[in-house]
């Protein structure tokens, strides 16, 4: 994720211009969309037409949004100087959840990145948080909620499940989550700079670059490794890592009916990516970089691909500078959205639609916003929402199709 400045001097500004010219040329955004690993097929159903609502304003640089699978319906929300508010009832309540401004380092692509809820948390009251602290190292910590009241965190009960070094002070990941086998998978960068200078994407005795897989809820301090993680036996490598060959994985999310992941991978200068994982994999994928960026051989203009794992899609940066992965859409309000993963770009403010039918995969430009996209969030209902950094409002997926469900928003 490039937050404010892009690493390369490109950020909006630079975006705003392309578009520009390319609207002065006639060009249609459907003319150059993504091209998909696998030709288009015709699809059995049109896409969705997607529009936004504003769901809770005024966040200060909001990165994250989650909810605790509690019963609650609370959506937390993530603010990257450090702090976690909570949205219940339409209403943002005054009191943050969590406060730790006081131990992260802000901000550009550091900082409270994100938030995760173990399974059965009703019970347990306790979370994960995936900050980077002022020593500006990776830090994955396990916070308690007060017993007097579900809606405070004590910032005192940290305990350090995992820490990292990070050699330069971008490509941090900063992605949380619990996938459907109950273990805590963690999205770290190669570590920054420019080009992986330390080739950390492939190299296997660091976590940089990586999708980790580990136990936090077995009772093992820190944690435990899951004796089925693909290189838990592999001499040189560490047993942590469930795949490699990522520059900055800055979201990821599973699919909450297959168990599929979806991993959006920031590009270098060229490409953007997206990486699919089916639910069944034994994991050990290996996504490329920095032998290639996107479909593409990276610095050289032929690779070896042996033993690579090649995106779904990608986009190069025409349209775009960098990725923002979202979610595949599984609420009840919008049958049209149904497995569609929905996915942005932070320049452009673009939002695309990705899904799988017989033939391969089929992507489609579904959306143009104003919007800073940090992050896609999940409702504990399955509706889907976006995340402007530039305004810090957060806004929420809607069809515009004639025959939605769902009711009108309550607002503030």
């Amino acid at each position: 994720m490039k937050i404010v400045l892009h690493e390369r001097g490109r950020g909006r500004i630079a975006a705003v211009v392309l578009l520009t010219i390319a609207t002065l040329l006639g060009l249609s955004a459907l003319q150059t969309r993504p091209r998909a690993q696998a030709q288009p097929q015709a699809s059995d159903t049109t896409w969705p037409t997607l529009e936004t609502a504003l769901f809770a304003p005024n966040f200060d640089r909001p990165v994250h949004l989650t909810h605790a699978n509690d019963g609650s319906g609370r959506v937390f929300i993530v603010e990257q100087r450090g702090q976690i508010r909570i949205v219940e009832n339409g209403v943002t309540l005054s009191t943050p959840f969590l406060d730790i401004t006081d131990r992260v380092d802000c901000c550009s692509e550091r900082g409270l990145l994100s938030v995760a809820f173990p399974p059965d948390y009703a019970q347990k009251q306790y979370f994960y948080v995936y900050y980077i602290d002022l020593n500006k190292d990776t830090v994955v910590a396990r916070f308690h909620t007060s017993p007097q009241d579900s809606d405070q965190a004590d910032p005192s009960s940290e305990e350090i499940i995992l820490t990292v070094d990070q050699p330069f002070i971008n490509h941090n990941g900063g992605q949380l989550a619990f996938g459907p086998d109950g273990y805590l998978y963690i999205g770290l960068g190669d570590g920054g700079s420019s080009g992986d200078p330390y080739n950390n994407g492939q190299k296997t005795n660091t976590l940089l670059g990586k999708i980790l897989r580990i136990d936090v809820e077995s009772g093992q301090t820190p944690y435990a490794i899951p004796d089925d993680n693909p290189y838990v036996n592999t001499p040189g490598y560490r047993g942590e890592i469930w795949a490699l060959g990522l520059r900055n994985p800055w979201r990821f999310s599973f699919d909450r009916d297959t168990g599929d992941l979806y991993i959006a991978d920031v590009g270098q200068d060229l490409y953007e990516e997206v990486n699919y994982q089916p639910g069944q994999s034994a994991g050990g994928e290996n996504y490329g970089w920095r032998i290639m960026e996107g479909f593409h051989c990276f610095e050289s203009p032929n690779c070896d691909t042996s033993g690579l794992v090649l995106p779904v899609v990608e986009y190069d940066h025409d349209l775009g500078c960098s990725i923002t992965g979202g979610f595949v859409y599984r609420g009840p309000s919008y049958p049209d959205m149904e497995g569609v993963y929905l996915y942005g770009d932070y320049c452009s403010g673009r939002i695309w639609g990705l899904r799988k039918n017989a033939e391969g995969w089929e992507n489609e430009l579904l959306l143009d916003t104003s919007f800073f996209i940090t992050s896609f969030g999940e409702d504990e209902a399955g509706e889907i929402y976006v995340l402007d950094l530039k305004n810090g409002g957060v806004h929420r997926l809607l069809s515009a199709s004639p025959f939605r469900t769902f009711a009108p928003l309550i607002r503030k």
